[in-house]
C-alpha cells in the first residue's frame, strides 16, 4: 500500500502555522484541532519545519512559562523528513520507528499534500492485516 492510499481515506487537509506564531497560539491550535504536529511554514508557504506537542512540552520544561511568548521558529524541527504520496506504508513505518517521530508531511512536486501520522500507519496496516486474514479464511474454506 502507498501513501496516497492513506490520504485518499484520511484526506488532505494539513493545518499550518507561521513561524512567527507564538508558542501559546501553537498550543492553542494543537489542542483545538485535536492533533499532536502542526506543519510551520515560512513566507512564501514552503515548508519551513514542524512543531509537534513534545516540542511544545520541551520549551515549556526549559523556559518555564516564558517559552509561550516565543515564537514556533524557536522550537520547532527544521529538518524536516517528508515522503511523497508513491512512497510505501511499510517504508514509511519503518522510517517512522526508527527515526522515532510521529508526523511525516507529504510533499508533491514540492508542495504539501498531505500529513501522515503513525496512526494513520498503523490503522491501515490493521486493516491490510484483517483483509489478508478474510482473503486467507474464504481460501481455506472454499477448498
Amino acid at each position: 500500500m502507498l501513501v496516497k492510499h492513506i490520504l485518499r481515506d484520511k484526506g488532505r487537509d494539513v493545518v499550518t502555522i507561521a513561524g512567527d506564531a507564538t508558542l501559546s497560539e501553537a498550543a492553542l491550535l494543537l489542542a483545538r484541532k485535536r492533533i499532536g504536529a502542526v506543519v510551520v511554514r515560512d513566507r512564501d508557504g514552503s515548508v519551513a519545519g514542524i512543531l509537534s506537542e513534545r516540542d511544545v512540552v520541551r520549551a515549556v520544561a526549559e523556559a518555564s512559562v516564558h517559552a509561550l511568548a516565543q515564537p514556533v521558529s524557536r522550537h520547532m524541527t527544521r529538518n524536516v523528513i517528508t515522503c511523497t504520496e508513491t512512497d510505501s506504508v511499510d517504508d514509511l513505518m519503518e522510517l517512522m520507528t526508527r527515526k522515532r517521530f510521529r508526523h511525516v508531511p507529504v510533499l508533491d512536486d514540492e508542495k504539501l499534500s498531505g500529513i501522515i501520522s503513525i496512526g494513520d500507519v498503523v490503522k491501515t496496516r490493521i486493516a491490510e492485516t484483517v483483509r489478508e486474514a478474510e482473503t486467507l479464511r474464504g481460501y481455506i474454506a472454499a477448498g
